[in-house]
């Protein structure tokens, strides 16, 4: 017997490295915007390994030192930049110290049109940091160029070199870069400027401009996890957390608890022999517990309250909450996966297959929002 999709693996995008040639460009003349708010140090964003995220960090504390007339620059806009360039230097090894292996180096700028690149770009490092001797790379976690870097790369680990294949000497050297002579970060215009300033381009604005948003959002949940939560949300809370380390199953639990699963899931895993819960079983059991009747699937239980749409993003989110992702965020008759809202950007969820019931940041891919039943 075949039931309606309920869990399912969320799509990662790929990594795609863009090639940056930094192009001095003025700000433009457009109405000042408010300032953002100051955002806290986070421990924890899904999909940014954890010593890149230090380097966002340290970056971003350390910069008034380097720039003084430099203002409101924030972690998320270090992090959204290093997003669109590498992925957070996706499928490197980041050491301890922030040194970053194999280096990360774009198409040789040599005028071939290879990474959009036409226009020739003789070497200026003699091949200290790309490799080569006869024309320019783009190199590291933020693609800086060697001549770029020349005037404003950092060394931000106190080792006495300015590495661009370091992530925290790279993420102090972007930092200066978007500062240029002094500007407020956070004004949106002026930060618009800055990043059309490292890449010449409205498209890769926008790129980057999304993630700083995602970023921000993310960091910046209210309620530390499962704290404040109290009558039916911690009802519901307490229930999940209960069920940390059970097995995931396709198909599996109800209001009573975990239970064996059915076949198959879009992977071909089989429910059958496994006790334990899918995503959507976890949710419905959880609000069994307060009394609380939901839908089977994911899709369905969306439907169950009141829907908190995913532009109005994480912080107004509310713990016992549940949270949803889709193939497509506007389309609810895609969404595939479903969690319960812990606060501080957390959530306790069923994953997929071959994991366990487990707490973890919310996902990066596909977030479409909340809906509320308390």
């Amino acid at each position: 017997m075949k039931r309606a999709l309920g869990c399912g693996t969320v799509l990662v995008a790929g990594l795609g490295v863009l090639l940056v040639v930094f192009v001095a460009v003025a700000a433009r003349s457009l109405p000042r915007t408010a300032a953002a708010p100051p955002i806290e140090m986070v421990g924890e964003v899904s999909g940014i390994p954890s010593r890149m995220l230090t380097a966002y960090q340290n970056a971003a504390g350390r910069l008034p030192k380097e720039v003084p007339s430099c203002r409101g620059l924030r972690w998320p806009v270090l992090a959204g930049i290093a997003r669109i360039e590498s992925n957070h230097a996706e499928g490197r090894t980041i050491s301890e110290t922030g040194d970053i292996t194999p280096h990360i180096l774009g198409p040789r700028l040599d005028g071939s049109g290879a990474g959009g690149n036409v226009t020739a770009f003789p070497d200026t490092d003699n091949g200290r940091f790309d490799g080569d001797r006869v024309y320019e790379r783009a190199v590291g976690p933020f693609q800086f160029l060697p001549s770029t870097w020349n005037g404003s790369g950092r060394d931000a680990n106190d080792d006495r070199v300015a590495d661009p294949h370091n992530a925290d000497d790279a993420a102090l050297g972007a930092a200066v870069y978007l500062c240029g002579n002094g500007r407020d970060l956070g004004d949106r215009t002026q930060l618009e400027a800055a990043i059309f300033q490292y890449n010449h381009s409205t498209a890769y604005v926008e790129d980057v401009l999304g993630w700083i948003d995602r970023y921000s959002q993310m960091s910046t949940g209210t309620i530390p996890l499962g704290q404040h939560a109290t009558g039916t949300a911690r009802t519901v809370i307490d229930a999940a957390l209960a069920q940390e380390g059970i097995p995931y199953s396709w198909g599996g639990g109800n209001a009573d608890g975990p239970s064996t699963g059915i076949c198959c899931s879009p992977s071909g895993k089989s429910g059958v022999h496994i006790r334990g819960f899918d995503c959507s079983g976890l949710a419905l059991y959880a609000y069994a517990q307060a009394g609380i009747n939901l839908p089977r699937t994911a899709a369905a239980q969306a439907g169950a309250g009141r829907r908190i749409p995913a532009s109005a993003g994480v912080g107004a989110l509310k713990p016992g909450d549940l949270v949803f992702f889709a193939y497509n965020p506007a389309n609810d008759a895609t969404i595939h996966h479903v969690g319960i809202y812990l606060g501080n950007g957390k959530m306790i969820n069923a994953p997929r297959p071959g994991t366990n019931v487990r707490t973890e940041a919310l996902w990066d891919n596909g977030f479409a929002g909340g809906t509320r039943l308390l």
